[in-house]
């Protein structure tokens, strides 16, 4: 018997079993990780009083130079003048404009002018056939000639008629016939002139000259082409555009005024601006007045010229116009960003000496452009805000920048290993690199060094 088959089988239970590892325990591990990540970049940082983020270990530093400051940019109250302006609409509108058209008949033969050039009085613009006029002339001179020497020879006779008369040789009728054809001659060698003259007139009309100074179109008719008198058509149009006037018209309530000035002989300004009325593009003067209102709508036309040197009015352009009734010198003017506005009120927060500021209710007058006439309650050289009001309280502390100052200072931050620094004065953003020992400040802020 087999000692080894001999011996009890052990149960299964009995068996030692592997210990098993444990899964819970990376799984909790993994949730520390995530909720620290999490924590690192969604837990919130403080923020000081410009806008800009520090993390929470930046709280060992000095504290930001301007902290509790709200930046605003600011302008100054000024003395100067102001012009009221009576506003319009108009048109550009040429004193001269002359469309050329033929007056013969005949062959186009040449064209002496560049479309859109500037040409002068008296230049040569166009040729037509001129040898069927010179024909005519020809002709009539040769009739003169003939006709000269019939009138030649009825002188003659009635000389010799007038001598025997006086020795009773000749009958007086035979005078009197004789006095009749001379008169007879002379109207028809008048006549033979007339037309000589005629065909020399058609002559100077096959050359034709700018009657103006000005701008030429589009030519209309092409050398080769037969053009008549009669052609309803013109062959070229010649516009004046040096000086050029703008036609606009006015209200019937602003008329009294500017009659007042112009009767006296003053010259009143007048201002033309572009369709955007963003643009000023050309100054003149107040020419006439139209002699009578539209009843219709209650306005009157005027007429300005302008010297448009550099041609920037062009003919039928629609402009804004803007008349000068009157300037007022001396007052109290401010930028009219400035100027704030509610429903009952208009005011300003003006910025007292120890960098807060107030509100104060003012009076608008004339507003012309960028500026605004303040009838009372700014002196000059006051400073007040124009932008960031809608950060401001009564009583608020503020930076102040001036338009055209320099946009970047430098100013004192705080940093930490991850580099978070607080905003230099100037406001906006701050970051710092990483080392914790410089920052930078985006928008209005200034460079900022870090603790």
């Amino acid at each position: 018997m087999n000692l080894k088959t001999s011996l009890p089988t052990p149960l299964a239970e009995d068996t030692p079993k592997a210990p098993r590892k444990s899964k819970s325990g990376w799984i909790w591990l993994l949730i520390l990780v995530a909720a620290a990540v999490g924590a690192y970049y969604f837990w919130p940082k403080g923020t000081n009083t410009a806008g800009s983020t520090t993390s929470p270990g930046a709280t060992g530093g000095k504290k930001g130079r301007g902290a509790g400051l709200t930046p605003v940019v600011a302008t100054k109250a000024r003395r100067g003048n102001i012009g009221v302006y009576i506003t319009g609409l108009g048109s550009v509108t040429p004193i001269n404009t002359v469309t050329l058209k033929s007056r013969v008949d005949g062959q186009l033969m040449k064209v002496n002018y560049t479309e859109g050039e500037l040409v002068h009085e008296g230049d040569a613009l166009i040729e037509i056939d001129t040898r069927p006029y010179q024909v005519q002339l020809d002709q009539a001179e040769g009739q003169l000639m003939r006709d000269q020497a019939l009138l030649d020879n009825a002188k003659v006779d009635l000389k010799r008629y007038e001598i025997l008369l006086q020795q009773n040789a000749i009958p007086e009728q035979q005078l009197a016939t004789q006095k009749a054809l001379v008169a007879q001659d002379e109207g028809i060698v008048k006549t033979d002139q007339s037309q000589i003259d005629s065909a020399k007139l058609n002559l100077v009309y096959c050359h034709i000259t700018a009657p103006i100074t000005g701008r030429v179109g589009l030519r209309l008719v092409d050398p080769g082409n037969i053009v008549h008198a009669s052609d309803t058509t013109g062959l070229l149009v010649i516009t004046q555009v040096q000086p050029i006037s703008v036609v606009f018209t006015i209200g019937e309530d602003k008329l009294p005024e500017v009659l007042k000035r112009w009767h006296a002989g003053q010259k009143l300004p007048v201002e033309v601006w572009d369709r955007a009325d963003q643009n000023k593009i050309g100054t003149g003067t107040l020419k006439t007045v139209d002699n009578q209102i539209d009843p219709t709508t209650g306005m009157i036309r005027l007429r300005a010229d302008f010297p448009n040197q550099d041609e920037t009015l062009f003919p039928d352009q629609f402009v804004n116009v803007r008349l000068l009734e009157q300037e007022k010198q001396g007052v109290t003017l401010v930028t009219s960003a400035a100027v704030q506005r509610t429903t009952s009120t208009t005011y300003v927060y003006v910025v007292k000496p120890d960098s807060s500021v107030t509100v104060r209710q003012v009076v608008e007058g004339t507003s012309e452009g960028d500026d605004t006439e303040i009838v009372s309650g700014l002196e000059p050289g006051d400073v007040v805000v124009m932008s960031g009001v809608d950060r401001l309280t009564e009583g608020a502390k503020v930076t102040v920048q001036f338009p055209g100052e320099g946009g970047r200072g430098r100013g004192q931050g705080q940093g930490n290993a991850q580099g978070a620094v607080t905003a230099a004065p100037g406001g906006g953003n701050a970051q710092a690199s990483p080392d914790g020992r410089k920052g930078r400040g985006r928008g209005r802020g200034a460079e900022g060094k870090g603790q």
